[in-house]
């Protein structure tokens, strides 16, 4: 059958044993069914003469989207002649939540190197204190619970759901691994549902922000400029490196691998962009500031005070800064930083720029076969808009704004909700 979420979710059980289907458009990528309820996405590939079952996770904790990349990483091994199955069962010594832990953080966390590293701290710190011992295949719902509760009373609701979220992660890798066999977050929702923002900054708020984003240390200052500027995320915004600028056609390039949807994207970088990225780009030759990165966490900017970790890293966590700027005498405005994002998407809505523009500027996941093929086909576009919205800002602070702009742009709650 061709896999679809709706046809997968259809799937009956059967009356005993076990039943396998298998995707028409990935061959060897299958779905195993059980009489117990359970739905494990596998691959079948043949290794030195032998077939080989390589179980991938459950569904659906591992959505088929997921399931579908991780099969093609394991049929691609497979096809290399490595045998993915048989490192997992070489792995199945890991006996109790600390061993399963740190083999997640070494196999998989690690590699993508700001989550790995808040990974282990939330292990660090809400995980292992109460699980260390405890044999991973033990570990039931009832004590997922029992965590998530204990970080609820202790004043952190939002947190509980990164820690659900993790406890997700953890399980659905050691079932691909062939660890344990059962993701005990099956059946629980997340603890606290987020409130949605739909936060959008006035004219006067905008310069008040600026203002005091201005007061900071040029590389901070230059970063929440360029979220407000440019209205992508700041988490694809810190890990900017010097080689995914073309200064010729500027244009910054987001590879794939920083992307959050995975997908590359090409941001033109408008004239006030440009002008206010100018001091980190005079920098970049100097070698007391020389970095990869154009946000480096390290060098003459702070002291190093973490010797373990490598001299030159990104900046990684700038919630600090946001409280910062937001708190700072004479702002006091009421933002995250996500909010810059929406007000550009909102005011550019107002400025009569379209909807699909504004979409491809925020990098919004696209369906159907054209989403691969067409994402270079809007540059012109995605400039004219960046480089009016540009303008617009030099206006807002400048307080040549239009009168009664505020309430226009207020009026497109449709496209603040849509702002992802």
């Amino acid at each position: 059958m061709r896999f679809t979420d709706k046809g997968v979710k259809a799937i009956p059980l059967p009356e005993s044993g076990r039943k396998y289907y298998w995707d028409s458009t990935m061959p060897k990528f299958g779905l195993r069914v059980s009489s117990t309820g359970a739905k494990t996405w596998i691959t079948m590939y043949w290794h030195q003469g032998r077939k080989r079952r390589h179980t991938l996770g459950s569904y659906p904790d591992m959505t088929l989207a997921d399931a579908r990349e991780r099969a093609r990483q394991s049929l691609n091994e497979a096809a290399n002649g490595y045998d993915p199955a048989g490192e997992k069962a070489a792995e199945r010594v890991a006996d109790t939540f600390a061993e399963l832990a740190a083999i997640y953080l070494e196999k998989h966390a690690k590699k993508k190197k700001d989550q790995g590293r808040e990974d282990e701290r939330i292990l660090n710190k809400d995980l292992l204190p109460k699980w260390k011992n405890i044999k991973a295949k033990d570990i039931r719902r009832r004590d997922v619970r029992a965590v998530l509760d204990s970080v609820i009373d202790r004043g952190a609701p939002i947190h509980a759901n990164r820690v659900l979220a993790l406890v997700r992660k953890v399980f659905n890798f050691g079932i691909s691994r062939d660890i344990v066999e059962f993701n005990p977050c099956t059946a629980i929702s997340i603890p606290t549902k987020p409130k949605s923002r739909d936060r959008i900054l006035t004219p006067e708020e905008i310069r008040k922000v600026w203002a005091s984003i201005e007061q900071d240390e040029v590389r901070i200052s230059v970063l929440f400029k360029l979220r407000l500027i440019t209205a992508q995320r700041g988490g694809e915004l810190v890990t900017m490196a010097w080689d995914d600028i073309d200064f010729e056609s500027a244009i910054w390039t987001i590879p794939a691998e920083k992307a959050k949807n995975g997908l590359a994207h090409r941001v033109p970088l408008s004239p006030f962009a440009l002008k206010v990225l100018a001091p980190l780009i005079e920098r970049r030759n100097d070698p007391q500031w020389a970095s990869r990165w154009v946000f480096p966490n390290w060098g003459p900017y702070k002291e190093r005070k973490d010797r373990s970790r490598p001299a030159d890293e990104h900046i990684s966590n700038i919630q600090k800064a946001t409280q910062r700027i937001r708190l700072r005498e004479g702002c006091e405005v009421d933002f995250v930083g996500h909010d810059l994002r929406r007000t550009a998407a909102s005011y550019m809505a107002s400025m009569g720029i379209s909807r699909l523009v504004i979409s491809k500027i925020l990098n919004h996941v696209e369906s159907g076969i054209t989403a691969v093929y067409d994402r270079h086909s809007y540059d012109r576009e995605k400039r004219e808009a960046l480089e009016a919205w540009g303008t617009r800002i030099d206006d807002i602070l400048e307080k040549r704004i239009p009168r009664g702009l505020c309430t226009e742009v207020l009026s497109t709650i449709s496209v603040v909700q849509a702002v992802g």
